[in-house]
């Protein structure tokens, strides 16, 4: 269990920005990560933000690729523009299995996103320079709060983790004016 604080902000300039992540941050890998999203209609309340299923390719400074497969579910909260989401997560050997799976319970497939960028870490504080097919580019910048948390954090660490993110956003010459609210699917969707 992890609960992690983030934001994610439009970015103009990805080649200028990825230098400056590269100046400031400690570069861990490129990736590409496909998305797909399942839903299961008759119960919508008890997972309204989908089971997500993502396959993953890093590669990584020393030319060394590692697939993966992950599942997520996420409960997920907006406070002040800054998502606060209470996350699971686990790999399993196959995504296809596991979409098959998911298939026989009953879950229905539903939203896709694909998303490639470059992985950097500061402080606790991991940043991705992300392309959304469809959508453009965004930094996105997260903290995993740490194993204090059982829930959601509260309101005086909330405010620490958050000020520590707008802190670093600065620092990368993005303002506060280009943070995005809503999340990937609802604009895919044209929310």
């Amino acid at each position: 269990m992890a609960t992690e604080i983030e934001l994610k902000a439009h970015i103009d300039n990805h080649e200028a920005l990825k230098n400056i992540l590269g100046e400031k941050a400690e570069y861990l890998s490129s990736f590409k990560k496909e998305d797909r999203y399942y839903f299961l209609p008759e119960h919508s309340d008890r997972f309204p933000s989908g089971v997500r299923v993502r396959r993953e390719k890093r590669t990584f400074p020393d030319g060394m690729e590692k697939s993966t497969s992950n599942v997520t579910y996420k409960r997920k909260e907006v406070r002040e523009g800054i998502e606060v989401n209470d996350e699971r997560e686990f790999e399993v050997r196959t995504a296809e299995e596991f979409e098959e799976f998911l298939g026989r319970l009953g879950f229905k497939p539903g939203d896709a996103k694909k998303k490639r960028g470059w992985a950097f870490c500061r402080n606790g504080i991991n940043a991705e320079l992300v392309e959304v097919e469809g959508l453009g580019w965004f930094v996105e910048l997260e903290i995993i709060a740490d194993g204090s948390y059982t829930a959601t954090p509260t309101e005086g660490a909330f405010t620490e983790e958050r000020n520590r993110l707008l802190v670093f956003l600065d620092s990368l010459g993005v303002s506060k004016e280009a943070i995005e609210s809503r999340f990937y699917s609802q604009m895919l969707r044209g929310l």
